[in-house]
């Protein structure tokens, strides 16, 4: 079996039986492209069935001194899938990862915006703002609000859909992880400003790809992951706030806010679509006064 052979049988079975989305699986298929690379680049002819442990550790140590320890724990963890994967697949026995340690890291809290940071980003959105006849300043707040107001990822952003909202009753259909779906309230204002971009998305002429798609670029396409970090850090060029900041940003924002004012930590999770309750916990370290808070009021002897 060669390495390219392998890797596109691997994208399917991630796609097909793990049901992973387009980013997820590239990311996992970059990983094993790294290690391709480096055997290329060292004249080492070993295939995915022959390759040993100790090629594998020659080239973790190599990308090690140029990555992060998280980084490398996550690139250890694909190439890890991967040949688990080739184990399943009946290719090989044995991982040549089994004996690699990733490095300890430490939890990473999320960045985070205060109200205010968001606010000024908002308002300093060009209302008026259009290009080619369409009024992309109103499609840009609808933008930010979403993201804020319900905790989306970017890529299930760009993937909303206008039969994904039902307004009259409060919620938006969010298709997550795994093409895993999730109801999401959804606020007024939120809901006034994106019926704001749909009056303006009905003049557009919507190509036949994207004619139930929520938020289009001037062409009436699909926006692109990329397209909604240029237009964030636009803004935060404009305001002149000093943070790293990314869709995600807005997530954890939505999150720790949400935290903060008293919601429970399972309606939390449900609305950002976590899996496992233990991902959404990582918000409690965030604002530690909270848990101060929920002592002192709920504790009898407080």
């Amino acid at each position: 079996m060669k390495w390219k052979q392998a890797i596109t049988d691997y994208k399917h079975y991630l796609q097909i039986e793990r049901g992973l989305s387009k980013n997820s699986i590239e990311n996992y298929s970059y990983d094993i492209k790294k290690l391709v690379s480096f055997l290329e680049e060292h004249a080492i002819k070993d295939s995915p069935i022959s390759i040993d442990n100790s090629i594998v550790k020659d080239f973790i140590y190599s990308v090690s001194k140029s990555i992060n320890p998280r980084s490398q724990a996550r690139l250890i963890s694909g190439l890890r899938n991967f040949f688990d994967y080739l184990i399943f697949e009946n290719y090989r026995t044995t991982n040549p990862l089994d004996l690699i340690e990733s490095p300890r890291i430490g939890r990473k809290l999320p960045d985070t915006l205060s109200i205010e940071d968001i606010d000024n980003l908002i308002n300093a959105i060009d209302l008026s703002y259009q290009y080619n006849g369409v009024n992309l300043g109103e499609r840009n707040r609808a933008i930010i609000e979403t993201l804020y107001s319900c905790g989306l990822r970017v890529s299930e952003l760009i993937e909303l859909k206008i039969s994904d909202l039902f307004f009259e009753e409060g919620f938006i259909k969010v298709t997550g992880k795994g093409n895993k779906q999730r109801f999401v309230p959804i606020g007024l204002p939120t809901q006034k400003f994106i019926n704001i971009w749909i009056s303006i998305r009905n003049h557009i002429d919507v190509q036949t790809s994207s004619k139930d798609v929520l938020f289009l670029n001037y062409k009436g396409k699909q926006l692109t992951r990329a397209m909604i970090f240029t237009i964030i850090k636009k803004l935060v060029k404009i305001t002149g706030l000093k943070k790293t900041v990314s869709p995600h940003t807005f997530r954890h924002s939505f999150a720790t806010h949400l935290l903060e004012n008293g919601a429970d930590l399972r309606a939390i999770q449900m609305m950002l679509g976590h899996e496992s309750i233990t991902t959404t916990e990582i918000y409690m370290h965030v604002d530690r006064s909270h848990l101060s808070e929920v002592l002192n009021k709920f504790h009898p002897r407080k």
